[in-house]
């Protein structure tokens, strides 16, 4: 069947703001789900989630079978989530849940299909992939794995060489072994970066890039919010404000329309890049194809996102939907994902399987991703999430947005703390 793309104006988003509305008739004479009848299952998305060409193999192998895809962005898609839980009514048949925003539906997982009832195996992920979606007495696993972040810097070689600075992607990595060094070199950039161009996009990622490698953030192991007693948070926020005051950023909203100008046009050299981005990288800029390259992220670990797919228990198909989700999130699929999107498979045995682990990525200089990515996993601890991790990290970043702008550090950092104690208060 086909499928209509048509655009959805929106905000800030993890990904393009394009809706994608699947269209189609009913399934052929005979042709039945596994309910004994024609099934239409829905999934709402965000971003790059799932390639067309999966949900056609699927409905291939399962007739009578149709699915159609909703995508909107980030932050409408995760409140219009929550709103329709609140109602009771409304939502699609598999939802996707972003890990910054899954703690924040723990607390009402008696809303969705408890997976662990379902018969899944759960050795295919990690433990702290598991865990995520768990309810804390482990009782209760509400999604399904997809995608894990991982962290790198993508770069422009271009703009290193034009610096002076190496372009080879293993003495790039060792320019940085810790955060102070990233922000050293951007100053060393700056010495003879190319006229208009900055070291990184905004500040904001650099931030997020350095609380990607810490165990506690916002909330400790307790579920009480740390944010403003965690010396980890306040050391990420003074790095990003030196970084901002030494004019190393080029101030850009992300997922703007001038972010993605940025990349286009090639104002920033380095980026903090978690797998997901290099899609994001490609679709806006393809005309940089063998510009950029990936290096190590400073101190060799780190994650920044991933995603869950989570059932709905009030939907008129749950049964359907319980077997696409645990279709779509197998390794197989997973790979499919991979090398189309980028998005990294969070099963652990795809890490090894050649499809990955070998995988090269021709837009990024054939930087080596099926290994780059892993590799920011190895000597990652646990992190530990709270119902509002998502929200925190939205405020802090606005705040860093506005220092950009000339606001006071110590009275965008005191506001943000504000707002947070306002957010997360009850």
């Amino acid at each position: 069947m086909r499928r209509k793309r048509s655009t959805l104006a929106g905000g800030a988003a993890l990904a393009a703001t394009v809706l994608l509305a699947a269209c189609g008739g009913p399934a052929g004479d005979g042709d039945q789900g596994s309910g004994g009848g024609a099934v239409e299952l829905t999934i709402n998305v965000f971003g790059d989630s799932f390639p067309e060409s999966l949900y056609e193999q699927y409905e291939e192998e399962n007739p009578g079978v149709t699915i159609t895809e909703n995508r909107s962005d980030y932050g409408t898609h995760h409140n219009n989530l929550q709103a329709r839980l609140a109602a009771g009514s409304g939502t699609a048949d598999i939802e996707v849940i972003e890990v910054g925003q899954i703690a924040g539906f723990i607390g009402q997982a008696d809303r969705f299909v408890n997976f662990l009832d379902e018969g899944v195996d759960t050795s295919q992920w990690n433990e702290a992939k598991i865990q995520q979606a768990s309810t804390p007495d482990g009782e209760t696993l509400i999604g399904l794995g997809t995608d894990i972040g991982g962290l790198a810097i993508c770069y422009r070689r271009d703009l290193f060489e034009a610096a002076g600075l190496p372009t080879d992607r293993d003495e790039v990595s060792a320019l940085w072994p810790t955060w102070d060094d990233y922000v050293a070199t951007g100053n060393r950039f700056l010495e003879a970066a190319p006229e208009g161009t900055s070291w990184m996009d905004g500040a904001g990622h650099l931030f997020t890039g350095i609380l990607g490698q810490e165990a506690e953030t916002f909330y400790n192991e307790d579920g009480e919010v740390i944010v403003a007693e965690n010396p980890v948070v306040r050391e990420a926020w003074d790095i990003s404000v030196e970084a901002i005051e030494a004019g190393q950023s080029a101030a850009l909203a992300e997922f703007s329309p001038e972010w993605n100008t940025g990349f286009q046009r090639g104002q920033f050299a380095t980026i903090t890049c978690p797998s997901w981005m290099t899609a994001y990288i490609r679709n806006n800029a393809p005309e940089t194809e063998g510009l950029w390259d990936i290096a190590s992220v400073p101190g060799g670990s780190g994650n920044w996102g991933g995603s869950f797919l989570t059932v709905p228990a009030a939907g008129e198909n749950v049964e359907e939907a319980v077997k696409l989700a645990r279709w779509l999130t197998a390794p197989e699929q997973a790979i499919a994902v991979f090398e189309e999107f980028g998005n990294f498979p969070s099963p652990v045995d795809t890490w090894d399987a050649p499809e990955v682990a070998e995988q090269t990525d021709a837009f990024f200089n054939d930087a080596p991703v099926g290994k780059i990515f892993p590799a920011s996993f190895e000597s990652l601890p646990p992190q530990v999430l709270g119902p509002q991790s998502g929200v925190i990290g939205v405020t802090l970043n606005n705040a860093l947005n506005t220092v950009e702008k000339g606001e006071d550090p110590d009275a965008a950092w005191q506001k943000a703390l504000d707002d947070i104690a306002a957010a997360t208060a009850g």
